[in-house]
């Protein structure tokens, strides 16, 4: 059977590799695979082999790999196909938002896996958002600042205001951002409460900036 792995390296681009390494700061290998030809590769891949036995044994391992391309085809699998996985897989996806941890990676997961896992189990939420926002992991801290940036009017905006609140004093770019993103994107939903919470509170620049971007201050 060929692997994932085997049949990413078997198309990889040297020449695509170099400029995709610099726009994430060399900070991971790359193959050269460009998204729309990684997806279709992971659909090669399950078309010839069917669906793995188990699916998060899979994307743990090829979180595991050097080669950035395997972390994001891991992502994929499980946006498309994970997203019935039991309660539990809520310990794979904190391993995963913790290896090999950049914005790539943590937004894509924050944003689709985690974020569907959430919706199926809610009662999660409480338990591993509090320990994320109150942590020192600032990969955590960030998705979950970000995992509701789909919900909509589905949003818990008190859980999402406390969130930003908690890490109003970071200095890191990676949350400030991340407070920015957020707002912003429940400023689509309620406006007004945007407004009041940065007015109400010190907000970095970035992040006061991100939040009002479509609002504007008044």
């Amino acid at each position: 059977m060929t692997t994932i792995q085997t049949l990413f390296r078997a198309n990889r681009s040297v020449a695509d590799s170099k400029p995709m390494e610099a726009y994430m700061k060399n900070q991971f290998p790359f193959l050269g695979i460009r998204a729309t030809e990684r997806k279709k590769l992971v659909a090669d891949f399950l078309r010839e082999n069917g669906m793995p036995d188990d699916l998060l044994r899979l994307v743990v391992e090829l979180f595991a790999e050097e080669e950035r391309e395997l972390q994001y085809a891991a992502i994929d699998l499980l946006s498309r196909y994970g997203k019935k996985q039991a309660s539990e897989a809520i310990e794979i996806y904190e391993q995963l938002v913790t290896t090999k941890s950049w914005w790539d990676t943590v937004d894509g997961l924050a944003g689709t896996v985690v974020s569907n896992h959430f919706k199926l189990y809610p009662d999660l939420i409480p338990i591993y958002n509090e320990a994320w926002i109150n942590g020192d992991n600032i990969w955590l801290a960030r998705t979950a600042i970000l995992f509701q940036l789909k919900y909509k009017e589905e949003t818990n905006a008190e859980l999402l205001f406390a969130n930003c609140e908690k890490w109003l004093g970071s200095k890191e770019f990676f949350i400030q951002k991340a407070i920015g993103w957020a707002l912003r994107q429940y400023a689509k939903v309620d406006s007004e409460a945007v407004r009041v919470f940065v007015n109400s509170h010190t907000l970095a620049p970035l992040s006061r900036r991100e939040a009002l971007k479509h609002i504007g201050e008044a």
